[in-house]
């Protein structure tokens, strides 16, 4: 019986988010690349020490090699990524839009779409998710669990394409979370600051209840 291969990652983003992500991923089996703004040897010695199995890349080197990236990166650089690098690709949007800490962005001031939902037009041949936004960057290693344990964290991830979501989950769950599914991407508002689980620490059954009430 053979094992299917298991995705590469790339994290693009190489500040809070970015190099915790590229640990745990790592540390659960995934092969990671990770790429900053510009010159990944401006990068390669802090990554040594916070995620060395972690390989720095030019942005879009690691976005070619991969099966899956996520956007780590400061809300504000996302406008000036090439949409042409993510076609065919699954995209895990960890970004938020909050005005009083990044300010106000015109490309995010839509009411009537969610952050997610207005990377995913900008990004049309991709298929986006949205994932791991809704917890602090200190805590994405510390609050893992093993599967079963009682304390296990939920987190949520949202999309509309339902094998992506399904993708994502098997992330979650491998990396010490219990996934919740939510579609479709609009679902993904919930997470959002201000939805009822951003920065909640929830259990499976109590993340749900949360999602539903």
């Amino acid at each position: 019986m053979t094992t299917a291969p298991q995705p590469h990652i790339a994290v693009l983003g190489a500040g809070h988010t970015g190099p915790i992500l590229a640990k745990v991923l790592t540390e659960a089996g995934y092969a990671v690349s990770i790429a900053a703004s510009g010159d990944p040897d401006r990068i390669a010695l802090i990554m040594s020490f916070l995620a060395p199995d972690a390989k720095p890349r030019w942005a879009a080197d690691a976005v070619a090699e991969s099966d899956i990236v996520i956007l780590a990166l400061p809300l504000h650089r996302f406008g000036a990524l090439d949409p042409a690098w993510f076609t065919g690709k699954t995209v895990i949007d960890t970004m938020n839009y909050w005005p009083p800490v990044d300010g106000v962005q015109d490309l995010f001031e839509d009411p009537d779409r969610g952050s997610s939902e207005i990377v995913r037009d900008r990004l049309p041949g991709a298929t986006v998710v949205k994932s791991f936004n809704h917890i602090g960057y200190h805590e994405l290693d510390d609050a893992r669990r093993p599967a079963g344990a009682p304390d296990r964290r939920a987190l949520g991830v949202a999309g509309d394409d339902p094998e992506a979501v399904e993708l994502i989950a098997t992330v979650l769950d491998r990396v010490g979370y219990d996934p919740i599914t939510l579609m479709p991407l609009t679902a993904g508002r919930a997470l959002q600051p201000g939805g009822p689980v951003f920065g909640a620490d929830l259990t499976q059954d109590r993340f749900a209840e949360e999602i539903a009430s």
